[in-house]
């Protein structure tokens, strides 16, 4: 027999809050704080990659690429994490809290099952796996055992992020924070003494990363070990009953192939860039890391607001629903604007950061960026629609918007690049400007097509600038 599952009074509080207080304050009090998350994640790969680059050139290139080989993998986890925290918020928003406990204590058992699958085939056959991906073999040679370290600290962050998506769902969005900023102390400590002080290589960098997963395990363990809490894990509630994994399961799978697909369709991109020199696929991981200083508190902002537009679904509000997203799409825009223009004033200043007396490295930097700042408002876009459909459990759809981005936007536009035009390693640069902003364009299209939908399944009105059209009203009068 399951154990009973009840709301502590912040959590009913924070329900209540989510379904029936103004919708800017909760998008603002739930989104802000995640995008402050990811924003500090974001740093935090940037030092990491200052840290390697003062290893060598090719060090930051090794991790460059081997960190999306990595995310290929992570996307298991993070995937299963998304889907299936997006039915413990509809569950949630719906009131059933016995079938939230049980989701919660499910999802941790397949996690642990996923993991133990991924070490035990993985550990021993890293090399072989690694050309597998293609990757080059000077990285090979210099990054395997990171490799293998890192496998351990990806499945330590499949627990990792459940639980986050789950503190996510409650409206727990400062103890996120909290908790991240905890991390990012350890790991950068660690790093600067592995680096700075003892003068290690990659694979140490690896080891500060798995230290500072542990600790949010840690906190995992102590704030989810409250039995009769709906959010609570309970060996007990584990159920392989269909009503309770099967709406997970589906999910999270496409969600899963569309990360899976999206950063294989990274490694296939660095492979590619490989033909100018190893140093541009490291300025290119670079360059990517410097526009996560824009798109990164837009992912916030849709992680947030994907939990919210899910929980008012699923308690019979897609009104309010539809007016999160709005919400979400006005904030995007803006924090696209704002810290698209502040990365192109300080460029020549961030490559330099990175290429450090290289001069030659900080130019492929700052050429390759300057194209790719352009894509902010329209991934901005990307990411509001995203949180709409993930929040109806849409997922199919996102699968079908982030294949496009990579595999037609993307791919067969750097290999037209690189085969009839002479622009160099500016390439990659221009490629990742067209592929983001045709990923906007699209799915702008679709969010007005599924927006559409809603409103006539739902019998809504959507009145555009509402204020606008009151002035214009009393002006008639």
């Amino acid at each position: 027999m399951s154990p009973k599952a009840t709301l502590s009074a912040k959590d009913e509080k924070f329900r209540y809050f989510a379904l029936h207080d103004n919708m800017w304050k909760v998008v603002l009090y739930v989104g802000a704080p995640l995008a402050l998350y990811q924003s500090l994640n974001q740093l935090f790969k940037i030092f990491d990659s200052m840290m390697a680059a003062h290893i060598s050139a090719a060090s930051v290139s090794a991790v460059a690429y081997l960190s999306q080989i990595n995310l290929s993998l992570s996307a298991l986890g993070g995937g299963l994490a998304i889907g299936s925290s997006l039915k413990i918020s509809q569950a949630y928003g719906a009131g059933d809290f016995d079938l939230v406990k049980k989701r919660v204590s499910s999802l941790f058992a397949m996690c642990a099952l996923l993991g133990a699958a991924i070490l035990i085939i993985l550990m021993p056959s890293a090399t072989q796996f690694l050309r597998l991906a293609k990757t080059p073999e000077s990285f090979i040679a210099e990054g395997t055992q990171y490799f293998r370290l890192e496998l351990v600290g990806m499945v330590i962050s499949f627990f990792n992020n459940v639980y986050i998506a789950i503190e996510r769902a409650r409206g727990n969005s400062k103890r996120i924070l909290h908790l991240n900023m905890g991390v990012i102390a350890v790991k950068l400590s660690l790093t600067a003494l592995f680096v700075y002080v003892l003068g290690s290589g990659i694979n140490m960098i690896s080891v500060a990363t798995i230290i500072s997963q542990i600790f949010i395990l840690i906190a995992a363990v102590i704030n989810l070990n409250q039995k009769d809490n709906a959010f609570g894990y309970s060996f007990r509630s584990i159920s392989l009953k269909s009503t309770v994994i099967v709406p997970m399961i589906s999910l999270s799978i496409p969600v899963i192939i569309e990360k899976i697909a999206f950063s294989l369709g990274k490694v296939v991109v660095n492979s590619m860039s490989t033909i100018y020199s190893a140093l541009t696929v490291g300025a290119l991981g670079i360059s990517n890391n410097i526009g996560g200083i824009t798109t990164m508190p837009q992912n916030g902002f849709q992680e947030g607001g994907s939990a919210i537009i899910s929980q008012n679904m699923g308690a019979g509000k897609p009104e309010r629903a539809l007016k999160a997203f709005g919400c979400i799409l006005a904030i995007n825009i803006m924090l696209g604007a704002v810290l698209m223009s502040l990365s192109l004033i300080f460029l020549g200043q961030i490559s330099r950061l990175f290429a450090g007396e290289d001069q030659e490295f900080a130019n492929m930097i700052a050429s390759i960026y300057h194209y790719e700042a352009y894509g902010a408002i329209p991934l901005g876009i990307n990411s509001s629609i995203l949180a709409l459909l993930y929040g109806f459990g849409k997922t199919r759809i996102t699968l079908a918007i982030n294949f496009c981005r990579v595999f037609v936007f993307r791919i067969p536009v750097l290999w037209y690049l690189q085969n009839f035009t002479k622009f160099g390693s500016t390439s990659v640069g221009m490629v990742m400007a067209i592929s983001n902003i045709c990923t906007g364009l699209f799915a702008l299209l679709i969010g007005f097509i599924e927006i559409r939908k809603v409103c006539k399944k739902h019998n809504i009105t959507i009145q555009f600038f509402p204020a606008a059209k009151k002035m214009l009203q009393k002006t008639d009068s």
